[in-house]
């Protein structure tokens, strides 16, 4: 062993042997491997994650505290380190990569031996010294990664929520407000990407804002799953080290720390080996993506041209769209949705597989499946806040264009069934293909309605909304009769 180290390092002893670690760190001789052993995306953990964890940890030592199980000196310099690991204060000492040990015992290390160290200072003993807080004995006393990850992770993602939730609320309020101004713009339907009916361009964005107001209700949903909490079980779910009361108290603090509503878990085994809790909740965000990925979908056809597309609505102009064709604008902000929401698929999947992964008292795939739920969270809240006030709530009508359209398309026959027949209503549909003339002039010139008729009959508005044609069928049966 060498004597003397480099100023930049200090040596901490763990039970593989001594270990180098820099001197000003806050984590200790555990992490310090980890860093060594796992160098595979340069990734750190999710800011909510740390933040997570500080808070068990922060609840770990009231409930130990309250229990008589740590003396006060102890758990109250604990708590105030783990009160600034909350506060976001020492998240570059978390330096474990995202991609590390089954179950998440790196980064559950980096979190007791920051919270140790720091502890330390602030009773005056040096960094890596553990003269008074030990990161085992008493950082993590009566816990385990075991029951510790699953809850920080649980946490996490409900905490990670609460910054999708209020982005979603605005955008199906703007796509609703969108659908209000757009209510007088008439269109036509399409189907199979070929004519249909008329709609209103406002029922479209009514359509697309009740989409994402559903899809909001199955994510929280789906996070209710994440409220019942294994914090307590130890090793194996069995609650090895901890006080009776223990499991109870922890989550209760927990929940107050918090501001979640949290539970104990009906069985403590069920929380360490099952986590289809992240697989629900991630299932939620990928049928949100789904729907989002259609809806940009639709918005690019919308605004396809200027010239040679729908151009039915124009999406606000961010920058230009090509290095060698002048003017061009692009639809940047749908296509981002696009991309980011493949992104959520993408890593939908792996949870899905990580979930699936566990054996018997563990599943160890944990960090992969908070890494990955973590981010669909966060580029979701950040692309659709982008999506919301950069593209939905700039978008303007085509009046002119839609009109057109709604007036041009041969589905508008579809409304001469009830009065001429479906049969005769085809032969007018293949007359307005092979001449170009629109459904409304032939009914005219084959004199098959009055004008007032096809007024009527032929209003896109009117046919926009349920109607009751009775009046049409009687029309109808005495012109056969």
């Amino acid at each position: 062993m060498s004597t003397s180290l480099p100023r930049s390092f200090r040596e901490e002893k763990d039970s593989l042997g001594f270990v180098q670690v820099p001197a000003t760190a806050y984590y200790g001789a555990q992490t310090a491997r980890a860093v060594e052993n796992y160098p595979i995306s340069g990734l750190r953990a999710h800011p909510q994650l740390i933040r997570a964890i500080g808070m068990v940890k922060r609840a770990a030592a009231e409930a130990n505290l309250e229990l008589g199980l740590i003396d006060e000196t102890r758990a109250r310099v604990i708590i105030e380190a783990a009160n600034e690991v909350i506060d976001e204060r020492w998240n570059d000492e978390f330096v474990v990569d995202v991609f590390q040990a089954g179950a998440g015992v790196s980064f559950h290390m980096n979190a007791n031996e920051v919270i140790a160290n720091r502890a330390n200072e602030i009773l005056g003993a040096p960094l890596g010294s553990y003269q008074h807080v030990h990161p085992n004995d008493h950082v993590n006393y009566g816990q385990s990664t075991n029951d510790v990850f699953p809850t920080a992770m649980r946490l996490a993602t409900l905490l990670n929520l609460e910054t999708l939730f209020p982005v979603l609320d605005a955008l199906a309020a703007t796509f609703r407000a969108k659908a209000g101004e757009f209510d007088g713009v008439m269109k036509s339907g399409r189907t199979h990407m070929q004519d249909a009916v008329p709609i209103r361009l406002g029922q479209e964005f009514a359509a697309y804002g009740l989409a994402i107001t559903k899809a909001l209700g199955n994510i929280a949903h789906a996070a209710d799953s994440l409220r019942e909490l294994g914090l307590g079980g130890s090793a194996v779910g069995t609650g090895i080290n901890t006080h009776p009361n223990y499991r109870a108290l922890a989550v209760d603090r927990l929940a107050c720390i918090s501001g979640q509503q949290l539970t104990p878990a009906e069985d403590m085994r069920w929380a360490m080996q099952s986590h289809a809790c992240m697989a629900e909740v991630s299932g939620a965000l990928r049928g949100l993506a789904l729907e989002v990925i259609r809806i940009s979908n639709d918005l690019r056809l919308l605004s396809s041209g200027p010239n040679t597309g729908f151009a039915e609505i124009h999406l606000p102009s961010l920058q230009p769209g090509s290095s060698i064709m002048p003017g061009k604008i692009n639809p940047v902000i749908p296509e981002l949705a696009a991309m980011v929401s493949f992104q959520v698929l993408g890593n939908d999947t792996a949870v899905a597989y990580a979930v699936q992964a566990g054996q018997l008292e563990l599943n160890v795939m944990m960090p992969t499946m908070a890494y990955n739920v973590l981010q669909s969270i966060t580029i979701l809240a950040h692309m659709l806040h982008q999506f919301d006030v950069h593209c939905v709530a700039g978008i303007t009508a085509n009046a002119g264009r839609c009109q057109q359209y709604a007036e041009s398309t041969v589905s508008l026959a579809t409304a001469l069934n009830p009065y001429i027949g479906y049969a005769k209503a085809a032969e007018i549909v293949k007359e307005s293909v092979a001449t170009g003339e629109s459904i409304i002039a032939i009914a005219r010139k084959q004199q098959l309605l009055s004008e007032e008729e096809i007024g009527e009959i032929l209003d896109p508005k009117r046919m926009t909304e349920p109607q009751m044609p009775l009046e049409a069928a009687k029309h109808r049966d005495k012109s056969v009769g």
